[in-house]
């Protein structure tokens, strides 16, 4: 009997993770694995950068290491337009070419560098790698080569890019109809820097240790340190 008691209040206790579990939006709801970036606000630079992991969707989250800095978009975040159901009054939602990293919630993608690797899924990038923002292109916000696109596509010679050296591609959902931004990383804060076009900027050691945590898939949030809220039950404490 005792056992049968233990079980319903197991079962109550759980109840509420399982509800915020179900109600939490993807990519975050069924995610093991967290990246979490939080700034004090939407209008600056600076960031703070904590890894989290949990054994399943209904379990807590768990600290994975301590905070680190970080940089993002030199004029802060503005919503992915995926996000605009959280946005509140006065913040605004990115745009192609406004400097500001997309808050929301994305999968991280695949590794990459200008070395080879024998990581899965790893790119190496290479001379003629490119990163399309082209408003005009049907490539845009997808990683091609000058050969493919020819000559008069913009986007970004990625090799030519020191940041790029080792870095991680966001799974950033937009094309160009809705001119919501492209070419997200997570990529190396070079010295000097006080903020990147939209990416996420991090010690080169962090960008190869998170390289490694997001080997078996995990999700990055990138959001102001006042909409916690907004996302109750979904976050860590």
């Amino acid at each position: 009997m005792k056992c049968a008691l233990a079980a319903v209040a197991f079962a109550i206790a759980l109840t509420p993770l399982v509800a915020s579990a179900q109600s939490c939006p993807e990519p975050l709801a069924s995610a093991r694995r967290l990246v979490l970036v939080t700034a004090n606000g939407m209008n600056t630079s600076l960031a703070r950068m904590q890894r989290y992991e949990r054994e399943a969707s209904t379990h807590p989250w768990q600290a994975a290491g301590g905070p680190q800095s970080a940089l993002i978009g030199r004029n802060g975040m503005a919503w992915a337009p995926a996000f605009r159901s959280l946005a509140h009054s006065g913040e605004g939602i990115k745009v192609e070419g406004d400097g500001r990293a997309p808050a929301g919630i994305f999968k991280i993608g695949r590794p990459f560098g200008f070395a080879p690797s024998e990581r899965p899924a790893y790119l190496q990038i290479k001379d003629g790698t490119v990163c399309v923002n082209d408003l005009e292109s049907a490539a845009y916000n997808t990683i091609t080569t000058r050969d493919r696109i020819g000559a008069f596509v913009h986007g970004e010679d990625m090799a030519r890019i020191p940041a790029y050296r080792h870095g991680l591609v966001v799974d950033y959902p937009t094309d160009r109809r809705h001119r919501a931004g492209s070419c997200i990383f997570i990529h190396v804060r070079l010295p000097s820097t006080t903020g990147t076009r939209g990416c996420v900027a991090l010690p080169e050691p962090d960008v190869i240790s998170l390289q490694d945590f997001a080997e078996a898939g995990a999700v990055l949030a990138i959001l102001p340190e006042s909409a916690r809220s907004r996302l109750n039950g979904c976050l860590p404490n």
